[in-house]
């Protein structure tokens, strides 16, 4: 597949991007990037949980919304466009109530107008925990004149 970036990526670069929302006080730090992907981490901790101890499926919709929404506005010029989030679904397959969670985003379409972004989160042993599909709108920013 084809580089999707706009401009070259760094994983520090990525870790400040989102180091003052909601995901940052969740602990998901950013542990890769590649062409088409990118690749996280967080703990399920009493940050993460549900009252019933555990991971909140509402944390997943928003490390999927989190992940997505930074995907598809690192693959448009910050100076003309911006992407917003339009719909999100989730599947939670599985519970998981301690351990680290893997999240994994990568397009499953990257279009002039919208993108989809597909985030697959899995616990330390490989178990699929949930699958979760972003559609966001490309906004055409405009002159303030």
């Amino acid at each position: 597949m084809a580089r999707c970036w706009f401009a070259p990526l760094t994983l520090e670069q990525l870790n400040t991007y989102n180091s003052a929302d909601m995901v940052s006080r969740l602990g998901l730090v950013y542990t890769g990037v590649a062409d088409e992907r990118l690749e996280a981490r967080f703990e399920v901790d009493e940050r993460t949980r549900q009252p019933f101890g555990l991971l909140h499926g509402g944390v997943s919709c928003v490390v999927s919304e989190s992940m997505g929404s930074t995907a598809a506005n690192l693959c448009v010029d910050p100076e003309r466009f911006f992407c917003v989030g339009i719909d999100i679904n989730a599947s939670h397959l599985r519970g998981a109530s301690e351990g680290a969670v893997h999240a994994y985003c990568e397009p499953v379409r990257i279009g002039r107008r919208n993108q989809v972004w597909q985030t697959d989160l899995f616990d330390s042993n490989e178990r699929h925990l949930c699958v979760s599909r972003l559609t966001v709108a490309v906004i055409e920013r405009q002159d303030d004149k």
